[in-house]
């Protein structure tokens, strides 16, 4: 299926149970799916919360695939994260798929404001873990170099993956702007409304 155009208004019967979020790091998928989730009343997933361990652990491969699978199998869900080797659980389970495709100046200046408010209050995240000056840009593994990497990487991959058949049931919509994404969940809300007054 070809990814929807947003220069027409959703569909009319749009109302997805289970939606996937996706996009480079600092896109803002967290926050949109969680926006998604709390118009249409349904549990939020956060895929790098079941992932990361205290002190930035990674878990063997099967054991998130465990922890995703118990999450999912309430049936009724909004999933962010771009876990490719998870991705028949997620993308192959859900209705409909958001791409945020954000320029790179959009994606560095949101993951800026973030990795510096989080640095100076040294939120918690996932735990045990937080994010440090030294980690977040003077690392090898700095998320600055890995959204260059993924955006570059996703142009490629997902165009691909959407047009195999094993994720032909999916309604994706991908969204090139901040202001499509607002557009998108204006439109969500409007459409959930009109649906539940009926």
């Amino acid at each position: 299926m070809p990814l929807l155009s947003l220069s027409l208004p959703l569909p009319p019967s749009f109302c997805p149970r289970r939606v996937v979020v996706v996009g480079s790091t600092g896109s803002g998928k967290t926050t949109l799916a969680a926006d998604i989730a709390r118009i249409l009343g349904l549990p939020h997933i956060e895929q790098d919360a079941l992932y990361w361990g205290p002190g930035w652990e990674e878990p063997p491969r099967e054991l998130f695939r465990q922890k995703l699978e118990q999450v999912l199998a309430g049936g009724e869900w909004v999933v962010d994260g771009n876990y490719s080797h998870q991705r028949d659980l997620t993308w192959g389970q859900a209705q409909a798929l958001v791409w945020l495709d954000y320029g790179l100046g959009v994606i560095w200046w949101r993951l800026l404001r973030r990795t510096l408010a989080r640095t100076r209050s040294r939120e918690v995240l996932w735990g045990t873990n937080i994010e440090t000056w030294r980690g977040s840009f003077f690392s090898r593994d700095s998320l600055f170099f890995y959204a260059i990497q993924s955006r570059r990487r996703f142009h490629k991959t997902f165009p691909a993956a959407l047009a195999s058949p094993e994720y032909a049931h999916l309604q994706a919509f991908r969204l090139r702007t901040p202001a499509e994404g607002e557009r998108f969940l204006a439109e969500l809300e409007n459409l959930n409304r009109e649906l539940h007054e009926l």
